[in-house]
Order: structure tokens, then sequence, then C-alpha cells
């Protein structure tokens, strides 16, 4: 059973967002917030796998909310969806940087935000095709960073990495590579580990710093 938490101050989104949780067999909700500092608190009291956080609430924000989640070791268990209206550049960006785990708009099909949980709960990383492109962008225009550990990489990890940053599955990388999944998980696992990187998403971040693309 996934534990959902929902984060958004239109009691109208929230009681949508349960009805939808409830009617999934391996989904529940854990409780349900109205501002980021409720939010803060349900989570303590509630351990949840997975929080559906919106951007824009009174008080403690969503980005302040993600980044005192960011700050607490005792929540790092919990998985991040940002669910919004905002599909703006800042928001995106500043949320990944923040923790986030996954990034949906409010008009994203149930089954997506659906879909959305599972894979966030089971630690990969949920980034529509795009917000993908909205982030490539972004990074397009700042040019690279330096990234701590990058240079510990091989050259196959550093692809891989470049991989991820597309916003491909280890299933969809192996296509384009004609090699086997498990080779993929090795290698993104490995470079995970090299960088520091919490999730797929963090790696996503990392890349787009470090200017690193797929060959060709």
């Amino acid at each position: 059973m996934i534990r959902v938490a929902v984060a958004d101050d239109q009691a109208v989104v929230r009681m949508g967002l349960r009805a939808l949780l409830e009617r999934e067999p391996d989904l529940e909700c854990a409780g349900e917030a109205a501002d980021g500092a409720a939010a803060l608190d349900l989570l303590r009291r509630t351990r949840p796998d997975v929080l559906l956080l919106d951007i824009r609430m009174p008080g403690m924000d969503g980005l302040a909310t993600l980044r005192a989640i960011a700050a607490d070791p005792e929540l790092a268990g919990t998985r991040i969806v940002v669910v919004t209206t905002f599909a703006v550049d800042e928001y995106v960006f500043a949320a990944l940087q923040a923790g986030a785990s996954g990034f949906l708009l409010k008009d994203s099909a149930p089954d997506e935000l659906v879909n959305a949980v599972r894979v966030v709960a089971a630690g990969e990383a949920l980034l529509s095709p795009s917000i993908t492109r909205k982030v490539i962008s972004l990074f397009g225009r700042s040019g690279a960073e330096p990234v701590r550990g990058l240079d510990t990489l091989t050259p196959r990890e550093r692809e891989m990495v470049a991989w991820v940053a597309t916003g491909r599955s280890n299933e969809e990388i192996a296509g384009e590579l004609v090699i086997s999944p498990d080779t993929v998980r090795t290698h993104v696992s490995r470079a995970m580990v090299k960088l520091g990187a919490r999730d797929r998403a963090q790696l996503v971040v990392f890349a787009m710093r470090a200017g690193l693309t797929v060959p060709g």
C-alpha cells in the first residue's frame, strides 16, 4: 500500500485528489493540509510515501515546504510530486533543485497523476516531456556549471546520466543503446552514488548543470 498525503490550499482540489487516490486499491490518503506548515506537521505525524504538493499556498508556499523537507533527515523517506497550475520555468527549476521527484500540471489526466504516485514511490523520477523541455531550455540559456563528483564518473556513466536527463526510462535507454535494462540500471545506480543524487530527478538536475548531452 502506497500512503499519499495531499497539500493544497483549495479544499475542492484536496477532495478531488483524495477521491482519486481512494479509488485505487494500492493507494491510500494519509491526510490533507491547506498550507506548508500544516503539510510539514502532517508529514512528521504520518510519514507518507508520497506528498502531492501545490506550489502556491498561503503562508509557507510549496517551494519553502520542499526546502524544509529536504533539510529534515527524518522526512527523507517521503517523495514529492509537485502538482500545480503554473508551468513556469523558475518554478520547475526551483522545485527540482529543492527536492521534487515529479512535476505535474493540475490539468493532467487522472491516470497520469495516479501513475506519477506509483513511479515516484518506486524511486523513479516523473517529468512530463513538456516539463523536461523547459528544464533543458533553461539550462541551455544558463550554461554548464561545476558538479561535484562528475570527474569520478566513467565515460559510460556520464553517457547514462545524459540519457536519464532526456526523461527516458531504463528500458527506453536500453532500447536506444541496444543493451540490457540491467546494464543501464547498474550504470545509473553507480552514477547516483558517485554524485550523491537522491533520485533520478536530482540526477537530471546534475546532468543539466554539467551540460551533459547524449552523443550524436
